[in-house]
Formats: C-alpha cells, structure tokens, sequence
C-alpha cells in the first residue's frame, strides 16, 4: 500500500482554489505584471493575425479584449488566456474571399459562436479529454519551436509581416526555413542589437542570483525590455541614423482619439449573408476548428499550471461560444483559448484569471490612450520576448523524458512535433493522435478497458479499482469519477489487479494525488506507482 504525501508542488493558498472577489484581489501581486506581460506579447499578435487574415486592423485587437475581459471570467480555466488564434487564419482568409465581404464572415462566426454554445450543452467537451499525454505535450513542443523559427527574421528585422502565420508554407510563397535564410541577408543591425540586449535582459531576469532579489522579481521582464528597447531606438536614432529601426519594423496600432472615436472605427455583421447556404457551411467549419483548438489548449494549459488545476470541457465551449458572439457583433476576428498567450500567462507568475482580464483591459486602453507610445516599441524586442516562451516550452529535457518513457510514449510525441512543423496545429495533432492510438490498440489488442468502482459505504469512503488493463481512453472515467469527491471523503485507489496503467493516467492520478489535501480528500493509492510530471 502506498499512502500519500502532502502534495510538495501545490502551494497551500485559497486564493487559486475559489473564484470570491477576495481571492483574486489576494493574488493582485502577480497577476497584475504577468497581465501586463501578456499584453505586451499579446498586442503585435492581435495585430498580425489580422493582417494575416486580410481583416480590418482593429479586429484582431477587439477580440483580445473581448477573450480578456469577457471571456476569462466565463471560463474555468483560471490560467488561460483568449484571443485571435494563428491557426485560424487560413480559414479566416479563405472565408472572407468565399463570402465576399469581412461583414458576412462576422455573420458566420456569430453563427459558429452558437454552435459552440450548442455544443457545450450538449456536453461535447468531453473529447478534449481523450487526446494522449504525449500528444499534448508534441503539440506544446511544436509550438516552442514554431515561435522560435518564426521569430528569427523579426528579430534580426526583416520581415514586416510581424506574425504572418504559424504554417510551414507561407502565404508570400516561402517556407519557414527559406523566410530564415532570406532574413539573414537583410539583417537590420538596430534591430539585431536591440533583439540581442532583450534576450541578454531576459536571461539575466531569471539566473538565480537576479532571482534571490526581491524587487527583481516583482518587475516583469519584458516590461524592462520594452523600455529600454524604445529607450535604446531613441538613442540609436540620435547618435547613429544608420540604425534607426525602419517604421516597418515597429509596432502598429491604430490611433483613436476617443471612445466615440473607436465605436466609428468598429465593423458589423451583414446579416443578408445569412441567405446563402455557403455561410453556414463556413460558421460549422470556424466553430469545429475553434471549438477543437480551445479544448486542446486548454487541456495543455491544465497541464502547465503549477497548482494542477482542471478546466471543465463543456463550460470552455459556452465561454468560446458566448465570446465569439460577442467579438462577431462588434467587428472582431474569430477567437479561441491561445496557447502561445496562455503560456506567456502561466511563465509570467499568474495565479488566477484575474491576469487575462488585465490583459484585456491593458488593450482596450492601449487603443484609448496609449497608440503613440506603444508604436514606438521595435517588433525586435516583442520577438526577444516570444523566443524566450518558445525555449520555454520546447525545452532539451521534455524530449528526454519523453525518450525515456519508451516508444509508446515518444512516438506519439515526437510524430506530433514533425507534423505540426510541417502542416499546421490541427492536422498535426491529428496525425499524433492517430499514432498514439495505434500504440495503444496494439498493446491492447486483446484486454478489455473498463474502469470499475466499488463503493464502500463505512466511514464515507469509496474503493476504486483498477481493471487489469487501463489505457489512455479510461482517462475521461477515472478524471470525470475523481472530480466528483467531495471534501471529507476518504478514497481508496485500488490498482492491486492491475497488469498495466497507461502513463496517461498514472499522470492524472498523480496531478489528483497532490491536489488532495487542498480538497480535503484522503487519498490512499494502493500498488499504484508514482509518476514525475515534467513542468515547463
């Protein structure tokens, strides 16, 4: 019998279990500068994939605020972040030249947003939960590595396309490789010098010596690289005009004088598109494509967040839903919850959804009032800032321990990074998938999978046991069974019986196992082993 621990790597606050007003105000410390970290990450993509997707300027930047401001408290996840998503802009951009007009593709995404609501209802969240440990984990290394490639040429500034796409095979005929080679002959040495003190600025913030002081680590890094990065163009352009960062090569924001101002600015829906067959066919497409995105991200934030958290399906796809209806009706991009935003949240400190929302208000304000400064911050900086979030989640010992887990584990993982390189999130998560599930139907081919509990009523306890096989698709039952435990109860976990547990759900025994005593729950675990679960 192996009797638990209080879990080590679960700090003993209220302030994250609960939603009160009080508790969030308790964690205002931290949640405040990483909501100003993913604003600052989150702006010159807001403002890129609107480009990208051939849609007005402001667009991409009126669904970050909606995903932030609206969004985060409809949620559950407390550490996600919403907004314009890279993925969808192919689609997007197709959708706007099939429909005619960017005003009849708002009509279909309000259309997509209820289907998401629909499907919450419904209860369809529930398939983001049988996508494999090693899936999720490929698709957040993929998208390390994607940052980091695709944030080479605006570091080096040149490339004016701040965040044209996350797909291999770009829109101006180039691939992600051929766009680094095409950078390195057309280095801007303002850009390059000011991209490398950024970087030389963030990994000076996190050495520990730097991160013993206590005033060191309430000042967001990429805020001190922000203005020393515009104080440093100033200064570049004053003593040496040669390398003066090209106006190209700074961030864009429109400029609006006021709140009436910004109300003139917004577009809205063509309703008359509603008569055409073909727009209901693009809102199916936006809200499957959204709708998948969201949980899978989700489900790899649940896995970043350091207190273990788990965000329920079906409420994400009501909040994603209720989010883009809202976005739609006043001129923004279609929305989902981001993972590239969301992981800059979690690095950042943030405890609670108080951080989203702060982002979003720092961009409703940054249209206001703010334009003129921030057009003055080089793209090098923000690159600076989105290589460092990529190495973060692409580190060398995430595909250590995945090697070490074994073929079954490592296959999955790494076919899933390759695929997305060379394809794109969606199609890339797919093909992982289906690999995984071959491992697994192989391993498995002639053992039965059922998950069987056996209550026993002495003492408000309750015995689960194991089968003698449990894989990856017996993840949903033990996650769904072991969310309903109440406070008080003493749970038995049983895998006495048990042949083989698939990591996966060893991984999710183990995120139970150290949230336990934050529940209240006594967890006994009987011959089930223990399981390190790699952070990032």
């Amino acid at each position: 019998m192996i009797q638990t621990a209080p879990a080590k790597n679960v700090k003993q606050s209220s302030a994250v279990d609960s939603a009160p007003t009080a508790n969030y105000l308790k964690t205002i410390s931290k949640d405040a500068p990483a909501g100003l970290v993913v604003f600052l990450v989150a702006l010159p993509l807001c403002l890129g994939i609107s480009l990208a997707s051939g849609a007005p300027l402001l667009s991409g930047v009126i669904t970050g605020i909606v995903g932030g401001v609206l969004v985060s408290w409809l949620s559950g996840s407390q550490l996600s972040v919403s907004g314009p998503a890279a993925g969808l802009t192919v689609i997007v951009l197709t959708a706007i030249n099939t429909l005619g007009s960017f005003q009849a593709l708002l009509a279909a995404t309000v259309i997509a947003g209820l289907i998401q609501l629909a499907l919450g209802f419904l209860r369809a969240g529930i398939i983001g939960m049988y996508f494999p440990s090693s899936v999720i984990k490929g698709m957040l290394a993929a998208i390390g590595l994607i940052l980091i490639l695709k944030q080479i040429p605006h570091f080096l500034g040149a490339d004016t396309d701040y965040f044209e796409d996350m797909d291999f095979f770009q829109f101006n005929g180039q691939n992600t490789f051929s766009a680094i080679g095409t950078a390195f002959k057309a280095i801007s040495l303002g850009s390059t010098l000011i991209g490398l003190v950024s970087i030389g600025i963030l990994l000076a913030w996190e050495s520990k010596p730097m991160q013993r002081l206590t005033a060191i680590r309430k000042v967001p890094a990429a805020l001190l690289v922000v203005l020393i990065s515009i104080g440093m163009n100033v200064a570049l352009s004053s003593a040496s005009p040669a390398l003066r960062i090209n106006p190209d090569h700074l961030v864009k924001l429109p400029v609006v004088s006021s709140l009436m101002g910004l109300i003139g600015e917004l577009t809205f829906p063509d309703w008359s598109a509603l008569t055409k067959p073909i727009t209901y066919g693009v809102a199916f497409t936006i809200a499957i494509v959204a709708s998948l995105e969201s949980l899978l991200s989700v489900e790899a934030v649940d896995k970043l967040d350091p207190h273990k958290r788990h965000t329920a399906p079906n409420r994400e796809l009501k909040a994603q839903g209720v989010g883009n209806i809202v976005a739609a009706l006043v001129g923004g991009l279609p929305m989902t919850a981001v993972i590239v935003r969301s992981s800059a949240n979690i690095n950042a400190g943030a405890q609670t959804k108080m951080s989203a929302f702060i982002h979003g208000l720092l961009l409703l304000m940054s249209i206001l009032f703010l334009a003129p400064f921030l057009n003055l911050i080089p793209l090098s900086a923000l690159a600076a800032v989105l290589l460092m979030v990529g190495f973060k989640l692409t580190k060398p010992a995430l595909y250590r321990t995945q090697w070490k887990l074994g073929w079954e584990q490592f296959m999955p993982f790494i076919v899933t990074v390759v695929a997305i390189l060379f394809t794109d999130l969606l199609k890339g998560v797919c093909v992982g998938l289906a690999v995984g599930v071959f491992f697994i139907l192989k391993a498995n081919l002639e053992s039965a999978f059922f998950f069987h509990r056996e209550p026993v009523r002495e003492h408000n306890t309750i015995h689960l046991k194991l089968s003698e096989h449990v894989s990856f698709l017996n993840k949903a039952s033990i996650i769904t069974t072991l969310d309903r435990f109440k406070a008080g109860t003493h749970v038995i976990l049983d895998g006495s019986d048990s042949v083989s547990i698939d990591y996966d759900v060893l991984e999710a025994i183990e995120n139970f196992r150290q949230t336990a005593d934050e529940r209240g729950i006594n967890l006994e675990l009987r011959a089930i082993p223990q399981v390190a679960v790699l952070g990032h």
